[in-house]
């Protein structure tokens, strides 16, 4: 098929501002009326896969992502469901990160709207709702520790079982086998993050022994008294979690090692 009877199929079949543009032999720029949130359009290129030809986002969509967030972020938790769910969908394959769908039996207009609505899906885990983007950062936050710690180590969401039996003072995350347990909060709002404060404070009036660390989604949403009056019951923090992933893993190892009490 030639390139302007695949333009007008994909006009038919998707929509008439579709155009095609040769760059060079074998490959071809998709423009389209489809956008991203921010105004800025949909990168798809079709080009040959062999005898075939196969259209390919060459990457942009997840580097996109990678703006707002750590590239092994998109791996795990609900973030991962949503662009699984996408691409299976829409019989769409992620070779390495480049995002690609072959043409099958001539159907080139159906590709493009298929391949189409694959990349805004996927996008869409860019906007996930105030709810869904808690339960992701959780999710990651559990990621890191899984990924850093010994799982017989770690207990998640601990409550002293003798002194607090309700469970009223909570902890994220708890890791085991140093001197002194490490306590570790995963802080996404202001509620969290007194909570936290009123925990640690609770504990150091039990004479509880302990070493602290605060992980926010991000720091800069907290309220500044807020995130003062914590400051002063927590050792350390780390102001967000995407951007800084390989820094909290070395800390949570060199922490293990050396018991925490250098």
């Amino acid at each position: 098929m030639s390139i302007d009877a695949i333009e007008r199929d994909f006009k038919a079949k998707v929509c008439e501002k579709v155009k095609l543009a040769s760059v060079d032999s074998g490959r071809c720029r998709v423009f389209t009326p489809f956008m991203f949130d921010d105004g800025d359009h949909l990168s798809i290129v079709l080009k040959k896969d062999g005898a075939g030809w196969m259209l390919s986002d060459e990457g942009n969509t997840y580097m996109r992502l990678t703006y707002d967030m750590d590239e092994q972020s998109l791996r795990e938790g609900q973030r991962q469901v949503i662009i699984s769910n996408a691409l299976s969908l829409f019989d769409v394959e992620d070779r390495n990160g480049e995002l690609v769908l072959g043409v099958q039996d001539g159907l080139y207009g159906d590709a493009l709207f298929s391949f189409v609505q694959a990349i805004l899906k996927i996008a869409d885990v860019s906007y996930l709702s105030r709810e869904r983007v808690r339960s992701t950062f959780m999710d990651d936050f559990r990621g890191v520790i899984r990924d850093s710690i010994p799982q017989e180590r770690v207990s998640f969401d601990w409550s002293d079982p003798l002194l607090d039996p309700q469970g009223v003072y909570s902890v994220d995350c708890r890791v085991d086998g140093m001197e002194r347990p490490l306590f570790i909060h995963a802080l996404s709002n202001d509620e969290k993050t007194r909570d936290a404060t009123i925990a640690l404070h609770q504990f150091k009036k039990w004479e509880v022994p302990f070493h602290s660390l605060a992980i926010f989604e991000n720091q800069q949403r907290i309220n500044r008294a807020v995130r003062a009056r914590f400051s002063h019951v927590c050792e350390n923090r780390f102001p967000s979690l995407v951007g800084n992933r390989d820094s909290i893993q070395r800390f949570i190892s060199e922490a293990i090692e050396v018991g925490h009490d250098a």
